[in-house]
């Protein structure tokens, strides 16, 4: 039993979050909103895994980097704590892209009055 892959995906999650944070994207702007879109997220994901398990297209492939903690047959700890952290990150990914793109564009229309004057 080992908690590596566990802990690479809590390190990588607190990192996003850490930026989630620094820049107020995701959780941080709208906490009860999110909580909500996370939950969604992770139930769909969820359910679209349990469905492949029950078709027989997901299996575990358990290996030593896991903890072995089997939340239903074929489906890991680390499973769950994945689809939260991609939930997490392609929000993060998503409004943090929408903010850059906006603030491009803030900078294209000033320097298109700033060449018509």
């Amino acid at each position: 039993m080992s908690f590596a892959y566990l802990a690479v995906l809590l390190v990588s999650a607190g990192f996003v979050l850490l930026l989630d944070a620094r820049f107020r994207l995701f959780c941080w702007h709208a906490p009860a909103r999110a909580a909500g879109v996370l939950l969604i997220g992770t139930a769909f994901f969820l359910a679209w895994d349990l469905a492949g398990i029950s078709f027989g297209v997901f299996f575990h492939g358990g290996t030593s980097y896991m903890t072995g903690v089997m939340l239903a047959p074929e489906l890991p700890l680390e499973e769950l704590v994945f689809l939260l952290f991609l939930c997490e990150l392609t929000m993060v990914l998503v409004l943090g892209a929408g903010r850059v793109l906006h603030r491009v564009a803030a900078r294209s229309e000033v320097r298109r009055e700033d060449l018509a004057r």
